[in-house]
């Protein structure tokens, strides 16, 4: 049985144990028992609640320590630290105060149980314990937005100039993934266009869309910065790269984007884990429908001359599909024709004539 499944059952054994003892507690209010039943009840109830609090604080520290290698995979990235150390700086501190608050609710909930002839103290207000449980949490709630707040700013900034640059676009189930050619430059592309062939709706009558190519899995070389220019054709999906800490919605109708630096190369990292069929990968963790599980790319770190190497042999799109950029240049002649025949038809060119 898996930790979940195991974690699932001691809590609902768990909850079945509190409503049995609820459930006594109202049988013996309708049938008029005797105040002495009900304070046996009281007290299991109690003791319960700290049976809980050891139990399921074990629990979580056991689950939390086996699965940690799953939760924390290696970073490959320059940013990736910067990221790693804001993420636990900020659940240390959330889960300090978590944990102390959970200790005093249960133990309060022990220590104050109904007794006979006890009343609670009723405690209105207090001014100066709401100045420090409101000042010391703005506090450090705002030191933790800033340092977020400056991180993110870096990320999704502008990119250094020589950054490598590929487009990622999400669909249903599957990413679309295009690089600009020797020109570096993207080319156009437009919705309309997109078909069963031209899933990106290249605009080959843009000569830089002319070198583009998409590839059947990203390479990015280590070492070098690379910009991510993100989009969706349907739904919201999400990009997500684990061991680079990159994580960006990518959304309809508004592009968004993401650089980082990759550090270790992929045979870097199977040597590393130990594991000579590992892939870093792009998934969806934002669930778009149906087929989400499904939407996963591979993604190879190269050595830069690697990268360079690869860069070289790939073919563009119109390359590989040559019915599709000729049907654009009989568009364009189509065109060129069209304005010809409007030029000769105004009254200035019959004039000539």
């Amino acid at each position: 049985m898996t930790t979940l499944g195991v974690l699932l059952v001691l809590v609902l054994l768990l909850v079945v144990f509190g409503l049995l003892f609820r459930l006594q507690i109202l049988t013996s209010i309708f049938s008029g028992s005797s105040a002495r039943e009900f304070g046996t009840s009281n007290r299991v109830n109690a003791v319960l609640m700290l049976v809980f609090l050891v139990v399921g604080g074990a629990a979580f520290a056991w689950s939390f320590g086996d699965n940690f290698n799953k939760m924390n995979p290696p970073i490959a990235s320059v940013h990736g630290h910067a990221t790693e150390r804001m993420f636990w700086i900020t659940m240390i501190i959330i889960g300090i105060v978590f944990v102390l608050t959970q200790i005093l609710l249960f133990v309060y909930s022990y220590k104050y149980q109904h007794k006979e002839g006890q009343r609670a103290y009723f405690f209105p207000h207090n001014n100066k314990i709401e100045i420090i449980w409101t000042i010391i949490p703005a506090i450090v709630m705002a030191a933790l937005v800033f340092a977020g707040w400056k991180e993110w700013t870096r990320i999704t900034g502008p990119a250094p100039k020589d950054a490598v640059v590929l487009e990622v676009m999400g669909k249903q189930f599957n990413w679309l993934v295009r690089y600009p050619g020797r020109d570096l430059k993207l080319g156009v592309v437009n919705y309309r266009l997109i078909d069963a062939t031209n899933e990106f709706g290249f605009d080959l009558s843009d000569k830089s869309g002319l070198d583009d190519f998409v590839p059947s899995e990203i390479h990015i070389p280590k070492g070098h910065p690379v910009l991510l220019k993100i989009r969706s054709r349907d739904v919201l999906h999400a990009v997500y790269m684990p061991h680079f800490r990159v994580q960006m919605y990518a959304v309809p109708g508004m592009p968004t984007k993401f650089w980082f630096t990759p550090t270790k190369t992929t045979d870097e990292m199977r040597a590393q884990l130990g594991n000579p069929k590992f892939d870093y990968e792009l998934a969806c963790n934002q669930i778009c429908g149906r087929g989400h599980f499904a939407m996963k790319y591979k993604i190879i770190v190269d050595e830069p001359d690697d990268y360079v190497a690869w860069f070289s042999q790939q073919k563009s799109f119109s390359e590989q599909n040559p019915d599709v950029l000729a049907s654009f240049k009989q568009k364009e002649e189509k065109l060129v024709v069209k304005k010809a025949a409007a030029v000769i038809e105004t009254p200035a060119a019959k004039a000539s004539l």
